[in-house]
């Protein structure tokens, strides 16, 4: 399904009048962090891993504040969606933890907004420059690959685990991460889930099948505005299982508008953490993205 989005979308691009070259990008957007990411700064990749490394074509790194609300840091991923997926310009997005977060809130309630056609020329501050008037209705997004999706919230927010002080971590809480905008409205952009399973006893607070930080609920994109306990198939108490693709899960919880899981952690190999080397549940969404951003 995917390439077949991916080989439409480009089909239309070459469509497109012949004022500028159309250019593909790929946008990464980290998630909780401890503010140590320049932000504009689109060639800073430090909390991913070593900037060499192949991760999509002309990748870029969307950094915020990963300290600070969602709704005061998105203008930096809506600068970053004007810069590089507007005009003929295309992107593939990559998000981690509460990067999910941050896409889904520019999508759902700015979507539908008119943009400044911009000239992918940032400055300082990550903003680029107005191609003469031009505007057009939200962005060209191809999909969405997310790691560790924290778009239903953590139960460590929930239970006070995460640093208390941090703004961010009251957006993390599971119920007003699932409030915070209507996850179902994504513009028609798929967002495609990485689930990871290598919980540790730290986690044993989290429902079901977690990654250490994140439960299967919020990483799978289950719908509703509580969370629930999912697993692999055949593992014990649990609410339910965790299905592939955009089936239910097996007690009838359906996912998202949009949303698909693309790898669930069967063998529970894969926790959080990129751990600045592409790590973790991370090094699946790389591995797709250097395969479908192109």
């Amino acid at each position: 399904m995917k390439m077949l989005i991916g080989a439409a979308v480009t089909a239309a691009t070459l469509l497109v009048g012949t004022e500028a070259a159309a250019t593909n990008y790929s946008l990464w957007i980290h998630g909780r962090n401890g503010g140590s990411t320049q932000a504009g700064n689109y060639n800073d990749f430090s909390y991913w891993g070593p900037s060499s490394t192949a991760a999509g074509v002309n990748k870029k790194a969307v950094n915020w504040n990963g300290t600070q609300r969602v709704g005061s840091e998105n203008y930096r991923i809506r600068n970053a969606l004007d810069c590089f997926c507007t005009g003929t310009n295309w992107c593939y997005v990559a998000a981690h933890s509460a990067g999910d977060l941050q896409i889904g809130y520019a999508l759902s309630l700015y979507g539908g907004s008119t943009r400044q056609v911009k000239n992918a020329t940032p400055n300082a501050n990550g903003e680029c420059g107005n191609v003469g008037t031009s505007t057009q209705v939200g962005w060209n997004i191809k999909f969405v690959d997310v790691a560790s999706g924290a778009g239903g919230g953590s139960e460590l927010a929930d239970h006070g685990d995460w640093a208390v002080s941090e703004p961010l971590v009251s957006d993390l809480v599971t119920t007003t991460a699932r409030a915070m905008y209507n996850h179902n409205t994504t513009r028609n952009v798929w967002f495609y889930m990485f689930a990871g399973a290598k919980g540790t006893l730290y986690s044993g607070i989290l429902p079901g099948q977690d990654d250490e930080a994140v439960a299967y609920h919020s990483t799978g994109g289950v719908s509703g505005s509580g969370n629930g306990s999912y697993c692999n198939p055949g593992d014990w108490f649990c609410g339910g299982t965790l299905n592939t693709g955009t089936a239910a899960c097996s007690d009838g919880r359906a996912k998202w508008s949009y949303h698909t899981v693309s790898f669930r952690d069967d063998s529970e190999a894969f926790n959080h953490y990129a751990s600045g080397n592409w790590a973790g549940i991370v090094s699946k969404v790389r591995a797709d993205m250097v395969t479908y951003a192109y």
